[in-house]
């Protein structure tokens, strides 16, 4: 009986564990769909494709200092065989560079964040940031599949 018992513990135990992680990637999913739509509204008013929005601006910037604050809690393991992810297994193996490239999104968004209330503000502020996206997204990131 108390084997039995353990036996379904376990397998509990071992089920939250697989859902909690499924969770994470369709959060994780989650925030960067945002932070990507985000990414290409401010992007067009950079390049004259769309007027400048301060309130869009600062919601931007919003997301992003979110996304900075939950960047080092999406990626605990690598994913398991089958979890539909972009993720590379280089986040684990090189982890102290990927740590540094979070580091380094953060502080350019924080940086930046007060620095984009205009248009030429803009220019100068949210090419820094994108930069640090790209620095992580090149050598972390499987392309995506056409």
């Amino acid at each position: 009986m108390i084997r039995i018992a353990v036996a379904v513990i376990a397998v509990a135990i071992s089920a939250t564990t697989v859902i909690a992680q499924s969770d994470l990637l369709s959060q994780r999913k989650a925030q960067m769909k945002k932070n990507g739509e985000f990414a290409a509204a401010v992007n067009k008013m950079v390049k004259g494709e769309a007027p400048f929005d301060a309130a869009q601006v600062q919601a931007a910037f919003a997301k992003w200092s979110e996304t900075a604050v939950l960047l080092p809690t999406f990626f605990p393991e690598p994913p398991k065989p089958g979890e539909d992810t972009r993720a590379l297994p280089k986040i684990w193996e090189t982890k102290s560079d990927f740590d540094a490239k979070i580091a380094a999104f953060t502080k350019a968004v924080n940086d930046n964040k007060t620095k984009a209330g205009t248009l030429e503000e803009l220019k100068v502020a949210y090419p820094q940031v994108g930069k640090t996206c790209g620095d992580c997204h090149e050598p972390y990131r499987r392309p995506q599949q056409r």
